[in-house]
């Protein structure tokens, strides 16, 4: 049997160069999430978000990204989660894609506030029925006796709001406002490549290469 500790692999597929990279890091992550997009990596939209709670105990889980621009990374969820209770006492949070056929790995940090009303509202009603009817089954992160309690819930609400379901009050959007990105890609002999890019007092971004 393998020890887990001699588990190996060597990173060879691609590089990162400052000169081929852009000096936007929201059009390198663009460029990215397409080349992993079109390499058809499993999930490609999937992103691991990373808060802290007033206690201070952090705490991870893996949520999809729905758009990005210049405002920030944007997901929705439930406002009640825990991750939802962390956000509403500490703003500041981590985002981090790994894309593994790529051997590449995305690091985003900053600030999060909740998308506008209206964002979350067009956002819900594009959703499938049954995911619409799950945000309202669903009390995330709450203890519950079993499957049947959200196998019920479904069933009310289907009941109750039949085609149109509304959005419920504690369901919507968070966009993170990047202050930090960072890229990384494998090399060989792990000496991998690593671009930080952090933001300036005059929006403009420092480039930097990180020791991996």
């Amino acid at each position: 049997m393998t020890s887990i500790a001699d588990l190996r692999k060597s990173y060879e597929r691609d590089a990162l160069d400052e000169s081929a990279s852009h000096a936007d890091p929201l059009q390198q992550f663009d460029q990215w999430l397409k080349e992993a997009i079109a390499s058809e990596v499993p999930e490609p939209n999937a992103m691991t978000l990373a808060t802290v709670a007033n206690n201070l105990r952090p705490s991870t889980r893996v949520v999809l990204i729905k758009g990005y621009d210049e405002r920030g990374i944007t997901w929705f969820t439930n406002y009640a989660s825990r991750k939802g209770q962390d956000l509403a006492g500490n703003p500041f949070a981590a985002l981090q894609f790994h894309w593994v056929e790529l051997e590449r790995v995305v690091r985003i940090e900053g600030t999060v506030e909740k998308v506008s009303e209206e964002e979350s509202d067009t956002y819900f009603h594009s959703r499938p029925l049954d995911s619409r009817i799950g945000a309202w089954a669903s009390p995330q992160s709450e203890v519950i006796s079993g499957r049947g309690v959200l196998v019920g819930n479904a069933a009310r609400y289907a009941a109750q709001f039949l085609l149109q379901p509304p959005r419920p009050p504690h369901w919507g959007g968070y966009r993170l406002k990047p202050d930090n990105w960072q890229f990384w890609q494998g090399r060989k002999s792990r000496l991998h490549d690593r671009l930080r890019y952090t933001l300036e007092h005059d929006s403009s971004w420092r480039r930097e290469r990180l020791a991996p």
